[in-house]
């Protein structure tokens, strides 16, 4: 049963020079207790596309179609007090940067008390109570000592953690992790990737993951979507990804890998991702695809198709 579905969306930014198409058509089911990954490169729309499950469009968004189902609601058709009592309470955000997302003006503890403390039947007992809970879920030592840190007091994986138990204090459903390991060593990350993993599965959340690292996500995905340009352009439960790679991108972008490249030199793609104001028609890889077929793939765009069970790629090359 899926907890959340984006079913056909778009939407474009309103600019001086003109109406430019961010999202197209995006579709996107996040099943109950899974972890569904979106990958690709910066600027690709990855973002945007958890900003559009939160409401958190800049002023020159339009939302030109297309529905966010949460609970049988179409967010997008929520008020701004509706919105505010799912935003930070059934779906959590982990932001991109942990090294500037808390305040470093208050202690570890004032922050998730005050996230805690919106549920106002909460007694000041029980909340320092969840307040050391969640921190000892995402592994964080001498948890309650912990509470009276100021963040400068934190290394960049302990401010992650504590921005993810930020996420888990108000018992959300789902959890949007934003690049969660972004500027964090390797180590670190694999521990943070294994919090939430556990997260998952012991608390029954589920996790939307973006990221551009696919080594990390085939590691804890359930389903991934890569992603191009503002499209979904292949979407698969994550083994299959990396065992039977379809569109040219996505080969691409596992041929770029370090480990598939045995010592050789890195292999790259070829160009520079479009931004939204260029035009190009047919399919947007395109120029950059090294399969591209003329007079097919820059004339019209593929649609996304299910070439096997549960794999679905937009691309010519599995239509003709």
């Amino acid at each position: 049963m899926n907890l959340l579905e984006i079913k056909n969306y778009s939407m474009s930014f309103r600019c001086e020079s003109g109406i430019y198409t961010t999202l197209n058509n995006i579709n996107l089911n996040i099943p109950q207790q899974s972890m569904v990954s979106l990958v690709g490169e910066s600027g690709c729309g990855k973002s945007m596309t958890a900003m559009s499950i939160l409401k958190l469009l800049p002023k020159n968004a339009i939302i030109d179609s297309g529905e966010i189902i949460f609970h049988n609601q179409n967010i997008l058709e929520l008020s701004n007090s509706e919105i505010r009592s799912i935003r930070g309470n059934k779906i959590s955000l982990i932001p991109q940067d942990p090294m500037t997302s808390l305040n470093p003006l208050y202690t570890i503890g004032n922050q998730l008390l005050e996230v805690i403390n919106k549920d106002k039947s909460i007694s000041k007992e029980d909340a320092i109570k969840k307040a050391i809970e969640v921190l000892e879920i995402v592994k964080i030592p001498k948890a309650k000592e912990k509470l009276n840190a100021y963040p400068h007091e934190f290394s960049g994986g302990m401010k992650q953690r504590a921005i993810i138990a930020m996420a888990l204090a108000t018992n959300a459903e789902l959890i949007i992790a934003d690049e969660p390991t972004t500027a964090l060593d390797v180590t670190i990350q694999a521990q943070i990737m294994n919090i939430l993993n556990e997260i998952k599965e012991n608390l029954g959340t589920s996790i939307l993951l973006i990221s551009h690292e696919l080594n990390l996500v085939g590691q804890y995905s359930d389903e991934i979507n890569v992603m191009y340009s503002g499209r979904i352009v292949e979407k698969a439960p994550s083994k299959t990804i990396f065992e039977n790679p379809l569109h040219p991108y996505t080969i691409a972008l596992l041929n770029a890998l370090p480990a598939n490249n045995h010592g050789k030199e890195l292999k790259t793609i070829n160009g520079q991702p479009p931004n939204i104001q260029e035009v190009i028609s047919g399919c947007r890889f395109n120029p950059r695809c090294e399969k591209m077929i003329d007079k097919i793939c820059n004339v019209k765009s593929p649609a996304l198709k299910e070439v096997e069970p549960n794999h679905l790629v937009e691309c010519y090359l599995y239509e003709i």
